[in-house]
């Protein structure tokens, strides 16, 4: 956690540097180019999303000693639910970390290719994922922290570049005639929906519950958040980054409709491209000066690497905390600890390979790729926080079939969608908040199966405990006798 002496303006731009990644610097672009600026209803719900996670959330992580957002369900439902979240999140953020080191490798490919340095994708994911291991394994969140601060300001400042060079070879000419073919809309208000990703009520309302899946249950954007002084500065970190997001999808949806107009309107496949995501690297390599083209070679670099060492710290310390640490018979001592961390982030780092290999002949957007994949269990893991608060008569084995029960409910819309009929049945946008309403109503119902938990007992030999109330739940925080053993 850093000493918890971090300034809140670096978490902020911290929290920032990892959402965003490469799939923001050249997935984002693309959306404009061929639709319109809709994607922008989305980052009004992340800010409503975050106002929420910032007071009522994250008040629960400062109150009391919880290292990692999975730390709260140890404390309310017992070890084996904080060890199956745990273990949720690794495979997870593996999945949708391995897509953005593919976003990262295919710009770079194009980059490369144009410098005549012919290169393929394995080559490029392994040089980036053993740089970006090397200094997370040396300097822990930290490091990771004030590297993403400095690497989140210069791709910015790509971005903005593209928008002055554009601007100085075309004049504003190209933002006119894209508010004349209606590529300014902001606001979507037709579509379904239920299954409509860019119309307005999935983007505004399931966004929303979206960053509180992703900022309230995810190690990734917590860890950062507990390395704040205090709780308010925790909170503005979090509100301000909100607010940076939508600023930063703002400047890469100009570029796109930027782009747009520096390629005569032309569509990817005219332009000889084999993918969407291409027409920013293609523009890098043709279209910008010497030196300003390097600049944003290492904005996307930096962009892929901040992500990827932000998760492989939280990857390391939920190792630790929730998985290794929660199966031990003694506790770890802190050099124990510090060793196994150490070795999780190296395996974890090697590990992210696989899935960049894997996805990489999909031909979706790689944007909603990478949501759609961290939307399967954001939902189960933001259910079973909300389960644990507002039912007290629920025990472990509840909560955990709700979880794993949600987790797969999502996993079955996004698999039918992507490999088995092609056609969108849920949004994306909609799987956080169908996790919450699976987790909570098959833990409802099975809590109902079973009386309310009783007062736990001491073991043999120790002193009386305190009883609540007759007929009640114990309190929320009151650890089983199984935690106690263990």
């Amino acid at each position: 956690m850093g000493g918890r002496n971090l300034p809140w303006w670096a978490v902020c731009l911290s929290v920032v540097a990892t959402e965003t990644s490469a799939l923001t610097v050249i997935g984002i672009p693309v959306m404009s180019y061929l639709g319109n600026i809709s994607y922008l209803q989305l980052g009004i719900g992340y800010i409503v999303g975050r106002i929420v996670v910032a007071f009522v959330m994250l008040p629960r992580y400062y109150d009391g000693e919880m290292v990692t957002a999975y730390a709260y369900l140890g404390k309310r439902f017992g070890s084996s639910t904080q060890t199956t979240a745990g273990v949720t999140f690794l495979f997870t953020r593996l999945l949708a970390d391995g897509i953005r080191v593919l976003a990262a490798a295919i710009p770079l490919k194009v980059i490369l290719d144009g410098l005549g340095l012919h290169t393929n994708y394995f080559v490029i994911t392994v040089v980036l994922a053993v740089v970006t291991i090397a200094y997370t394994f040396i300097g822990g969140i930290k490091a990771v922290v004030w590297v993403d601060v400095v690497q989140m300001l210069l791709y910015v400042a790509g971005g903005l570049l593209t928008i002055v060079v554009v601007t100085s070879t075309l004049g504003l000419g190209w933002l006119g005639d894209a508010a004349e073919a209606g590529k300014t809309q902001m606001f979507v208000l037709a579509g379904n929906p239920l299954s409509d990703d860019a119309s307005l009520i999935p983007s505004l309302l399931g966004g929303a519950i979206f960053a509180m899946a992703s900022h309230g249950s995810d190690q990734l954007v917590v860890q950062r958040l507990l390395t704040c002084r205090s709780k308010l500065e925790a909170q503005k970190a979090l509100i301000w980054s909100g607010v940076m997001v939508f600023v930063q999808f703002a400047i890469f949806l100009v570029v796109g409709l930027a782009l747009w107009g520096y390629y005569d309107h032309a569509t990817p496949q005219e332009m000889g491209l084999t993918r969407d995501d291409e027409v920013f690297p293609l523009f890098i390599v043709e279209g910008l000066p010497t030196g300003i083209s390097g600049l944003l070679l290492a904005g996307i670099l930096a962009a892929a690497m901040s992500t990827l060492s932000s998760s492989l710290s939280a990857l390391s310390s939920s190792t630790v905390t929730d998985v290794v640490g929660r199966l031990r018979r003694t506790p770890l001592t802190d050099q124990q600890g510090l060793r196994v961390g150490r070795w999780a982030t190296i395996g974890w780092g090697l590990a992210f390979i696989a899935p960049a290999t894997f996805f990489r002949s999909d031909e979706g957007n790689i944007v909603v790729l990478a949501l759609g994949v961290a939307g399967i269990t954001y939902g189960g893991l933001l259910g079973a926080f909300v389960f644990g608060i507002v039912n007290k008569r629920a025990d472990k084995r509840d909560a955990n079939i709700a979880f794993v029960l949600a987790v797969a409910v999502n996993a079955v819309f996004f698999v039918m969608e992507k490999y088995v009929t092609g056609e969108v049945w849920v949004a994306w946008q909609w799987y956080p908040l169908l996790g919450v309403i699976v987790t909570c109503v098959v833990g409802g119902l099975l809590s109902l199966t079973h009386p309310p938990r009783p007062a736990p007992l001491e073991p043999a030999g120790h002193g009386p405990t305190g009883t609540p109330a007759a007929g009640g739940p114990p309190p929320a925080d009151t650890p089983t006798s199984e935690d106690r053993t263990r």
